[in-house]
């Protein structure tokens, strides 16, 4: 099955892709492989939440960030299939780099990323295995309670 296919069985419509918001293009080719810059979850051109994730009044809670990791993992492969001529031409995953923007006391930064890791799996089966990081930081774009970046392979 194509990823194509496979998005439309899942019933995901992928985004247009996020505008950079500073001086850097949103997915870069090497050999066969295409690297995405990082992904905010920009959902029809804005951030549908901003903050620390945590638990606790004022924090964006984690599994709200779990669905903005998920979101910003279909931004990176919106990003990815117009790096390389269409989704199609996708054929993996191989890395995903997650960053949260953490309350001091969260320590669920692997739980958020899995709503990008998830997401991935569903649509490339297998072939969405990778690599991964989850890392926790004090503050990201635009106040961004996520950011994902992914190494697709394609062919």
């Amino acid at each position: 099955m194509s990823v194509s296919e496979r998005l439309a069985e899942l019933g995901i419509d992928l985004p247009d892709v996020a505008a950079p918001v500073a001086s850097y293009v949103p997915a870069k080719v090497h050999g066969d492989l295409v690297w995405t810059s990082g992904q905010l979850p920009f959902v029809s051109g804005a951030l549908p939440a901003s903050g620390k994730v945590g638990d606790g009044h004022g924090l964006v809670p984690a599994s709200d960030a779990q669905d903005l990791a998920r979101t910003s993992a279909l931004n990176a492969i919106a990003a990815a299939a117009a790096a390389v001529g269409g989704v199609d031409r996708l054929t993996g995953v191989f890395k995903v780099t997650g960053f949260v923007a953490s309350d001091p006391s969260f320590t669920g930064q692997p739980g958020v990323i899995n709503g990008a890791s998830t997401v991935l799996g569903e649509v490339f089966g297998e072939a969405g295995a990778h690599s991964r990081s989850a890392v926790g930081v004090s503050v990201l774009p635009l106040d961004s309670p996520v950011e994902v970046e992914v190494v697709f392979t394609f062919a």
